[in-house]
């Protein structure tokens, strides 16, 4: 299974390189790189690469990139972990994250892909995250290196 970095790089390459006129043209060419994806997915995707529909000069109309750099692996899962936790506490070396419902395995993802020092591993469920910490490493050094990889998050 392609993991979701992947299959945004290959609907950029898509967009880029073929006139696609809808999501279901999408996701057909979708399929045949490979990927099992939804439409509701597909959505959620086009809207996290501010995809457009662009008047195609023949009446018809299909998608577009936006003009702007391309945003870094880490910048993205900054903005997953920012859109799905509502709520950070911690006591000893162990921290609980508290996301919207169906979150939590983004969220936990990103904190997985972020390397953090000190940090042993996460468990993920529906709307909670268990981050377990190293001998020695507190909340508060979890929290303060997490705010180096995302300086907007706020606790």
């Amino acid at each position: 299974m392609k993991n979701r970095l992947t299959r945004l790089e290959d609907i950029r390459t898509l967009i880029k390189n073929r006139r696609i006129e809808s999501q279901e043209e999408l996701l057909v060419h979708l399929q045949k790189e490979g990927y099992t994806v939804t439409q509701a997915t597909l959505s959620r995707d086009l809207k996290l690469l501010k995809v457009g529909k662009a008047a195609d000069g023949s009446g018809g109309y299909m998608y577009t990139l936006p003009e702007e750099k391309v945003q870094s692996p880490e910048h993205l899962y900054a903005r997953d972990f920012l859109r799905g936790y509502t709520s950070i506490q911690y006591s000893g070396n162990m921290v609980v994250i508290k996301t919207h419902s169906g979150h939590s395995n983004t969220v936990a993802e990103a904190l997985d892909r972020f390397n953090i020092d000190g940090v042993l591993g996460t468990i993920a469920g529906d709307n909670c995250i268990f981050v377990c910490l190293g001998e020695g490493v507190s909340g508060k050094d979890f929290l303060q290196n997490l705010k180096e990889k995302i300086p907007e998050l706020s606790e």
